[in-house]
């Protein structure tokens, strides 16, 4: 059978010996590609272990580079656990942590600030609820200041007014209560200058109330031109001269109830006439008293009625006339209504307002209109008080 295939038995043994050599000439083949694997491995290993990380760590120890360190936040991230792998979760958890941490630390100093005040740095801002103007210099009043302590210091405030203006009055000329509650009427959106020097040439030419309501309205109307809105004034004046020829016989009534009856008066109208006229105890809201009450916080109203009543709750009856006074010479004086004089105020240490206008004493002092700074009145035909004090009376109208 051999000598039938003759070279079949060598032809065996060759391709038996062929594989080992085969396998030994692709060993070096296998090592070169494991080489270039471990090389393609080598440079995340050392880059591994450039941010402080070692591959072969398995308690989570880093390696240590001193010149190229990496930050703390890089190494927080890619810390390995004790299987190698990085937990994003718990980094997370642990950023959240020392985030709500530190706010409830900031917190926690904000209080400690707000809750003493006294002992912020002088350029430090506490925030602070309704806090006063940034030029406010006296000390507001408490929101929570009692009732015996609002009383204590409108009364004081109104006393020191008494002392600066003894000779306060009505600034309205009049001879009887006619005059004086026409004139009232006319004192609506003007001046009570204004009034004053237009009354004179109406009553000299209409004396009493019989005159008035027979007068014709165009001549009427040329006379009461220079104190504007003449023809509704017009129109009141004549109606409120046929209502008291009428209904009361040609006489001013005495009482609140029946002055509010008559055309074009009102509330406090009918004061001033009450307690300048007859001497009944009123209040007179006019724009002044309603600006001032309202800064000195007697009342925080904004209807007349309801500061008329606010008001009068603080004060005795019998002060409540001169009171009025007091408080509108004061508005037309220093306490003006755009740039108050408060530099120059008698009663600028019992006034939440201070601050809203002048404070230097020099500058305020050139806003006062003041008697004895040779500022003339309102009326021309004064008081003999208010000229032994130093006061002017009014140009006539056409004077100047």
């Amino acid at each position: 059978m051999g000598e039938q295939d003759p070279g079949g038995g060598r032809k065996s043994s060759k391709s038996t010996k062929a594989a080992p050599e085969e396998a030994t000439r692709r060993q070096p083949a296998r090592k070169a590609a494991a080489k270039k694997t471990a090389a393609r491995k080598t440079p995340a290993k050392k880059a591994a272990a450039r941010e402080g990380v070692t591959s072969g760590t398995a308690a989570g120890k880093s390696a240590t580079t001193p010149k190229k360190a990496a930050p703390k936040k890089a190494a927080a991230k890619k810390a390995p656990t004790a299987s190698g792998k990085t937990a994003p979760a718990k980094t997370a958890i642990k950023k959240a942590t020392v985030a709500k941490e530190a706010t409830g630390t900031r917190k926690a100093t904000g209080a400690r600030k707000t809750a003493h005040p006294e002992v912020v740095g002088e350029k430090t801002t506490v925030a602070v609820k309704d806090a006063a103007p940034a030029k406010t210099i006296a000390a507001k009043p408490p929101g929570n200041e009692s009732r015996a302590a609002l009383v204590r210091r409108a009364r004081r405030i109104d006393r020191e007014l008494a002392e600066v203006y003894p000779y306060a009055h009505p600034e309205l000329d009049f001879e009887s209560p006619f005059q004086l509650i026409v004139a009232t009427v006319l004192s609506a959106q003007t001046t009570d200058l204004r009034v004053n020097q237009t009354t004179p040439a109406l009553f000299a030419r209409y004396p009493a109330p019989e005159d008035l309501a027979a007068a014709n309205p165009e001549e009427v109307e040329e006379i009461l031109r220079p104190t504007g809105f003449f023809r509704a004034k017009t129109k009141s004046v004549i109606g409120l001269s046929k209502a008291l020829v009428e209904q009361f016989g040609g006489e001013v009534p005495d009482n609140v109830e029946d002055l509010v009856k008559l055309p074009g008066v009102g509330r406090k109208t009918a004061f001033v006439v009450l307690g300048n006229a007859f001497g009944h105890p009123g209040i007179t809201v006019d724009t002044h008293f309603q600006r001032l009450v309202r800064r000195w916080q007697w009342t925080d109203q904004t209807d007349p009625d309801k500061i008329e009543a606010a008001v009068g709750a603080l004060f005795p009856k019998s002060d409540w006339t001169m009171l009025s006074h007091h408080v509108i010479f004061h508005g037309r004086r220093i306490c003006h209504a755009r740039k108050p004089a408060c530099g120059a105020c008698p009663i600028a240490p019992l006034c939440p307002a201070y601050g809203e206008g002048e404070t230097d004493p020099e500058k305020a002092k050139k806003l006062l209109k003041y008697e004895k700074g040779g500022f003339p009145g309102q009326r021309l035909k004064p008081p003999q008080a208010y000229l032994d004090a130093g006061g002017k009376p009014a140009p006539p109208l056409g004077a100047g």
